[in-house]
């Protein structure tokens, strides 16, 4: 796909090659990022709509799932490219989810998929693995719960689940169509992404509150993030973390960190890593905004503030108007 997808992704592909694959890239030709290089071989297929007509669009946010679709159908047509696929013998196909089609073409020509993705809309990436997905215990996109929900929180969370069934299966509605018409069966989103063998998600539970995960979900969080100017053996006082090690690896001599948080969830999650590093002996002081609903004062971080006093009114209006349109449960 085009876009930050794409910037993600092509990292990969260049580890991919320095380990000695062949790779092939399959792009629409009115690409605007995905651009020819020596580490793969860049194929292109004709599409309805021009390069400016789709650099106009971005600009202006009216990209739709119809431009993925009519994207999707004419690669789906292209007999010529379908031939070169069907008769290259790929071990592998690697594709982002979140646009169905090269799952697609991956069932047609009974090819392995690797799934690169953050997330799915829907979470259908969780149902489409037959993970579970209760939604009383996990909080749903744009909810702002936390793991921990109170009952109004957890009927917020199944309200929410039970209306992002409803949006996702107008949104993907046309792929299903003609994924069905293409392999000659019918075929939803969820039996679509059912088949991907691995799913390599770019999340990780720093940010991310916990949630079930199958054998065949590894998480990557923070490959977008590029290559470290520095490594981190060379950054003084600094052991970083080896293999699969859960606990907290960070600077070992105590020093100073300014925090400079958002609220809410984010706050929640940063919070505990704060305290890790409060407790390991470092002085740490924290910028909050001036109207915020968690964050409080601890004898583990100091809070810097212009005025407190000043503050506390304008925090009360604000957590009144939340209250009063039921943003907040429990402030």
């Amino acid at each position: 796909m085009e876009g930050s997808h794409w910037i993600s992704m092509k990292n990969m592909l260049m580890e991919l090659s320095k380990r000695g694959h062949q790779i092939v890239v399959i792009a629409p030709d009115n690409k605007i990022l995905i651009d020819s290089s020596d580490v793969y071989e860049l194929k292109t297929y004709s599409v309805p709509l021009m390069t400016e007509d789709m650099e106009e669009l971005i600009h202006s946010f009216s990209i739709t799932g119809s431009l993925f679709h009519a994207s999707c159908k004419s690669l789906l047509h292209n007999q010529e490219l379908l031939k070169y696929i069907g008769e290259g013998h790929f071990d592998a196909l690697l594709t982002d989810p979140v646009s169905p089609c090269g799952q697609i073409i991956a069932l047609h020509f009974s090819i392995p998929s690797v799934f690169f993705l953050r997330l799915v809309p829907c979470a259908l990436e969780v149902r489409a693995a037959q993970g579970p997905d209760p939604p009383s215990y996990v909080p749903r996109m744009f909810s702002e719960n936390s793991d921990h929900m109170a009952f109004s929180q957890r009927v917020k969370n199944f309200l929410i689940a039970l209306s992002e069934s409803f949006i996702c299966n107008i949104a993907y509605t046309p792929f299903e169509e003609l994924a069905s018409e293409f392999l000659q069966k019918p075929m939803t989103m969820t039996e679509i992404l059912s088949h991907g063998s691995i799913w390599l998600r770019r999340i990780d539970f720093v940010f991310e509150y916990p949630m079930p995960v199958m054998p065949n979900m590894v998480f990557i969080g923070g490959i977008h993030c590029g290559e470290k100017k520095k490594p981190l053996s060379q950054v003084r006082g600094w052991q970083p973390g080896r293999g699969r090690d859960t606990h907290l690896h960070g600077p070992t001599c105590g020093g100073k960190l300014l925090v400079m948080p958002m609220d809410e969830s984010y706050w929640l999650s940063l919070r505990l890593l704060v305290v890790a590093l409060s407790q390991k002996g470092h002085q740490i002081v924290t910028v909050p905004p001036e109207a915020n609903l968690g964050m409080e004062a601890s004898t583990c971080y100091s809070f810097k503030r212009n005025d407190p006093f000043e503050r506390k009114p304008f925090r009360q209006r604000i957590t009144a108007v939340l209250k009063k349109f039921r943003f907040t449960s429990n402030i």
